[in-house]
């Protein structure tokens, strides 16, 4: 179903990126290759791509060794999401496989297995095609393996071999389709018995849901069993866009001392809590800070269930433990009336004097009015995390960030990609001024397809999630002419749209420009804010982290 590879040329490739272009042009519903500025964006647009899809896949194709080993960085944050990646290089000829000769593009041995060898560990498959005899099977191993485990893979193809027919490739391929995974019954009716006298027996019981919802395709179980239960439902930060922010008894996000207000208390003060798909590292624990006792949660993951210390459940599927679960609950809103008993509606911001600078909670104040059901939020790696966190998104808002990874300048790819797949949608992109750095020239290829995403570039001068986890000069950036860039790149090819916005008044302009006059247009809005403007919660968020990485080393 992938419609779109994201590309860059070499001349390992070239064959190849022939024959996908003629594939395009030949009517069968082929795809389209999109032409990027380097490897690694390339590979960040397939993972942006695949994540717009639904956790579908997303294809790069690029090089060998220099294309790949650029790729690899964006191929890693796929694995970490879980992402059905499908990377394509083109690779040495067949002949030279066992020459000897050393090859340009290598490291100067005479052994091609270096790229192969690295991919090895980020990569669920690895198919080397340099024999036309088994490329049908390989190819079709590779990517069936990426979607059974929804991770990337890697695909090598012979520079000689693209335009060469042969008899396995003489039908048009026919879609997939893969034998659904079952859950094995016992152990699915055990599951499901011991957890629902667990959870029936607690007073104030919760819901979370964790990121590995999308992988388990949860998401609607995990809702049917939240209307029936009664429980109130958190999400964890890396799990935003997974969990329906327009629940009835939905309580926010679950980020230990960083949560949505009065949300921890709830989640913490719990004694039984179902968590779903969670994945505890460092970020999403708060440097391992979470107020949480085994022996209250039960863990489902999406293929197994741990009902406190013991006992375990394997071959569980969790949509359908999720599914079966929520049948055999008594429904229970004693921990949702404690939360309605002590939440505080959020307040306003101050109102803004007239050409007061603009503050970073102003800002997405007005960012959360854009919001709706066709529109898409995509949050860079740093302070964006903490205030995104805070957007209440609208039914059928999507939204995504790299919490796993956390690779900067991952949004700017993710973002081209995202847009390329869901045409239906205008993507909000809130990207850092230190991370666009890193990958700012993909703006230019979302001129060149006619992409209308908004992106808010926030100037503040430097890394500031690193500062609040440990400050020095190096986090300290030059500063660039952003929306000046930007016009560079547009070189009146395309539709465009910039601003530099520095007051809440100019803001304002900004926004309407881009919803109105300019909604055709790619919108790049720079909002130059204090270098001290952050949140309350990356302020918090930044100690806890910076104590557990300062932690000393255990005694010998």
């Amino acid at each position: 179903g992938a419609r779109d590879v994201f590309t860059v040329p070499g001349d390992f490739n070239l064959t190849l990126l022939d024959e996908l272009e003629a594939e395009a042009g030949a009517g069968h519903g082929g795809v389209r290759l999109v032409g990027c500025c380097n490897e690694l964006n390339a590979a960040y647009a397939a993972d942006g791509y695949a994540r717009a899809r639904g956790g579908g896949v997303g294809a790069c194709a690029v090089t060998f060794t220099v294309g790949g080993l650029s790729a690899i960085n964006a191929v890693a944050g796929a694995f970490s999401e879980n992402l059905p990646v499908v990377c394509i290089v083109g690779g040495p000829n067949s002949n030279d496989y066992g020459s000897n000769r050393i090859l340009h593009h290598t490291i100067g041995l005479p052994d091609f297995t270096q790229e192969l060898r690295c991919f090895q560990t980020v990569t669920c498959y690895q198919a080397v095609v340099n024999n036309l005899e088994d490329a049908h099977e390989q190819i079709d191993a590779a990517i069936s393996t990426a979607i059974k485990e929804s991770k990337p893979v890697y695909i090598s193809i012979s520079c000689n071999l693209p335009s060469i027919p042969h008899p396995t490739f003489s039908r048009h391929p026919v879609p997939f389709f893969l034998s659904p995974r079952l859950s094995n019954q016992m152990n699915l009716e055990a599951a499901v018995e011991t957890a629902a006298a667990f959870l029936n027996k607690a007073v104030k019981p919760v819901l979370v849901g964790g990121p590995r919802l999308r992988v388990a395709k949860a998401c609607k179980s995990f809702v049917e069993l939240a209307d029936a239960c009664g429980y109130p439902v958190a999400a964890m930060p890396s799990a935003k866009g997974l969990v329906p922010e327009h629940h009835p008894r939905f309580i926010g996000t679950y980020w230990g001392a960083v949560s949505t207000p009065f949300c921890a208390e709830i989640v913490e003060s719990a004694d039984a809590y179902l968590f779903a798909g969670p994945i505890f590292n460092d970020y999403s624990s708060v440097g391992y800070s979470l107020l949480l006792k085994k022996e209250k949660a039960i863990i489902v993951q999406p293929d197994r269930v741990v009902i406190g210390h013991g006992p375990a459940f394997g071959c569980v599927l969790m949509k359908n433990f999720l599914h079966a679960l929520s049948a055999r609950l008594k429904k229970n809103t004693a921990a949702y009336e404690n939360y309605r008993r002590i939440y505080v509606p959020p307040g306003e911001p101050p109102l803004s004097e007239p050409g007061e600078p603009l503050r970073v909670n102003v800002l997405f104040q007005h960012i959360q009015k854009m919001l709706s059901a066709n529109s898409a939020v995509i949050a860079e790696t740093g302070d964006s995390w903490f205030n995104c966190q805070k957007l209440k998104l609208p039914e059928g808002c999507g939204y995504e960030f790299q919490m796993q990874y956390g690779s900067i300048g991952w949004s700017v790819g993710a973002t081209l990609g995202y847009a390329q797949a869901a045409k239906d949608k205008r993507v909000i992109a809130c990207i850092g001024d230190g991370s666009f750095q890193v990958t700012a020239q993909e703006v230019s290829t979302m001129l060149r397809w006619g992409q209308k995403s908004i992106i808010f570039l926030i100037n503040n001068g430097g890394y500031t999630i690193e500062v609040e986890i440990h400050d020095g000069p190096y986090n300290v950036i030059k500063n660039w002419n952003y929306t000046g860039v930007v016009e560079a790149f547009h070189n009146g090819e395309g539709k465009c749209y910039t601003a530099k916005v520095r007051t809440e008044e100019e803001l304002k302009e900004a926004i309407e420009e881009a919803q109105g006059p300019k909604k055709d247009c790619l919108c790049f809005i720079e909002v130059i804010v204090h270098k001290d403007d952050t949140s309350k919660e990356l302020l918090e968020w930044g100690s806890r982290v910076s104590a557990a990485n300062s932690r000393p080393p255990n005694p010998q």
